[in-house]
């Protein structure tokens, strides 16, 4: 599967077959994490938790997941680039984890104490955050598809919504060169499916900015998640392009916060 049917075909998944993912594919995620890089200039800490038996999880407002052997788990800091940089660079990993057949859920909570911070060791600096539970999907349970409705996991905002023409004087056009990326981030993972990111086109066809519109402490996290898709769309359609965060912003409705632009090459 190629990163582009990953990411279409990617779904939350909280019930597991009580089977530890294989050796060659505990490898391959391995090595996803290791060549995980990001625009924003942080590097998150991101390890492969093996439990060797299911370890059910009750997170709140996720459901509970049932049935996995493996998590992620990942553990950053407290700046804006810092929680942009762990959703840039989890994501990668979990599409690897998807190319795999691999189900996933992002977790954002407080795992103090628990048997995720037990088993590594995480630092003041970089505490553990994030856990992803991975492994192959079993029957959706009825609590699974309870939570999934509850969060509104099957649906998405429309793109007119989310994409804009340059200064957002209107929605984007869909022969815009970014059209296809940009449809790609629309079907990123967020927390409650909040999908808070925003982004315009610029006039010139070169240049995308970025923007949030929070709804929780997570909106950061979740843009990062979904600049991924966007960047990974960009090279796998065959552009290359770099992130900067300009000196001044740029114009923006009320509510929404600049986050970065990407100029293709």
């Amino acid at each position: 599967m190629d990163i582009l049917e990953a990411m279409t075909v990617r779904r939350s998944v909280r019930t597991f077959t009580r089977r530890p993912i294989t050796a060659l594919q505990a490898e391959r995620i391995v090595a996803a994490i290791s060549d995980a890089a990001n625009p924003f200039g942080q590097t998150p800490d991101i390890k492969l938790i093996r439990f060797g038996e299911e370890r059910d999880l009750r997170p709140s407002t996720y459901g509970m997941i049932r049935g996995a052997c493996d998590y992620l788990a990942m553990g950053y800091g407290y700046s804006e680039a810092d929680a942009l940089a762990a959703g840039f660079a989890m994501e990668q990993v979990v599409l690897e984890a998807t190319r795999l057949g691999l189900g996933t859920c992002w977790i954002a909570a407080t795992f103090r104490g628990s048997d995720f911070e037990g088993k590594a060791t995480w630092s003041r600096e970089q505490p553990l955050k994030v856990v992803i539970p991975v492994g192959v999907a079993a029957r959706k349970s009825l609590v699974e598809r309870v939570a999934r409705m509850a969060a509104g996991s099957d649906r998405r905002k429309p793109m007119d919504s989310l994409f804009f023409a340059s200064g957002f004087t209107g929605p984007l056009c869909g022969d815009s060169p970014f059209y296809e990326a940009l449809a790609m981030m629309r079907l990123a993972p967020s927390s409650t499916n909040s999908q808070p990111w925003r982004a315009a086109a610029g006039a010139d066809g070169r240049s995308v900015d970025f923007f949030s519109r929070d709804t929780s402490r997570l909106s950061t996290l979740d843009c990062g998640i979904g600049i991924c898709h966007f960047a990974m769309a960009e090279r796998a359609c065959g552009h290359s392009g770099s992130f900067m965060r300009l000196a001044e912003a740029p114009a923006q409705p009320a509510g929404l916060r600049y986050i970065t632009t990407y100029i293709r090459e």
